[in-house]
């Protein structure tokens, strides 16, 4: 094990061996194993988009083994999805990806202001099939926020004592938030703080842009001149708020994107400013597999310094 590693191990002290056990085998993974550098392969969109919405532009990705066969020829870190894709290929593929049980989702055949996701799995199944942590999705800013806050911090709290590594996906929404508000700098950096308070070991957050959602955030935003011009600088705000760095934040590829250059940019920004890697799905899966292996190399390389 690297010093590298060991330092951020040494970031979750408090932890059982357990758990650090697999906090390293998700950083000493894949071809980013030893940098503190993670990406991983999310497939949750079935459930969370719809099967053709997800699949169709790629009906080989239709195929649960599709994803697992993915994530180990790219060398990924780690594998990502619900109880029935995880359950579809555990022992088909058992010891070649680390993988990481979603245990809520949430579908869009209701339309819901204030969403508040089912709980789908448990750390029981987690533990059943071989995986290495357990997923959450929070969404702060929901009118049913302080349900999921509930949820996360006792998963989480069975994740440690089970020695499994807790993720936590917090994606601010709801109405208590502007569409714009969803991805401002200063709702995405408390995200990340209030993911980090739960407990989170690993948290996803999306990109954030330059708009100041909350009022009295923008007067301190302005007043201390918190930079937040570039992409590359938001994206150390949104680290910082995780205890100065000390939680691993790894960002969402969002929907997918035509050009390789834009989401390879989007990647610099992420290493430049401090970012702990990518949790990439539909910019992978969504790809012919020829062409979704020759980005995440690019992905990867950017991240290990071998490529600018």
């Amino acid at each position: 094990m690297n010093q590298r590693t060991r330092e951020i191990l040494g970031w979750y002290s408090g932890n059982t061996p357990g758990t650090l056990t697999n906090l390293a085998r998700l950083l000493n993974h894949g071809y980013l194993g030893g940098t503190g550098r993670l990406v991983i392969l999310p497939v949750d969109q079935g459930f969370e988009h719809g099967p053709a919405r997800s699949f169709a532009v790629n009906p080989p990705a239709y195929h649960p083994h599709y994803h697992f066969e993915l994530a180990i020829e790219a060398r990924l870190s780690a594998y990502a999805a619900p109880l029935g894709f995880i359950e579809a290929g555990a022992a088909d593929f058992a010891g070649q990806i680390p993988m990481i049980l979603k245990l809520n989702s949430h579908d869009v055949l209701y339309d819901d202001k204030d969403p508040l996701s089912a709980v789908t799995a448990s750390v029981k199944d987690a533990l059943r099939l071989g995986c290495v942590g357990v997923g959450f999705t929070i969404y702060p800013g929901s009118a049913h926020c302080a349900t999921m806050y509930q949820q996360f911090r006792e998963i989480a709290a069975e994740a440690k004592a089970s020695g499994l590594v807790a993720v936590c996906w917090s994606y601010p929404r709801g109405s208590g938030l502007s569409k714009e508000g969803e991805t401002a700098i200063d709702v995405v950096a408390y995200a990340a703080q209030i993911a980090a308070q739960l407990g989170a070991h690993l948290i996803k957050v999306k990109l954030p842009t330059a708009h100041i959602e909350q009022p009295e955030a923008k007067k301190v935003y302005e007043k201390t001149k918190v930079p937040i011009g570039t992409l590359a600088d938001r994206v150390r705000h949104v680290v910082q708020s995780a205890f100065d760095g000390r939680r691993m934040v790894i960002f969402s590829g969002g929907a997918a994107k035509a050009d390789d250059n834009a989401v390879l940019d989007e990647i610099r920004a992420i290493r430049d400013g401090g970012g702990f890697g990518t949790i990439i799905g539909r910019n992978s899966f969504q790809r012919r597999r020829s062409d979704a292996i020759d980005l995440l190399a690019k992905i990867m390389k950017i991240y290990s310094g071998e490529m600018q």
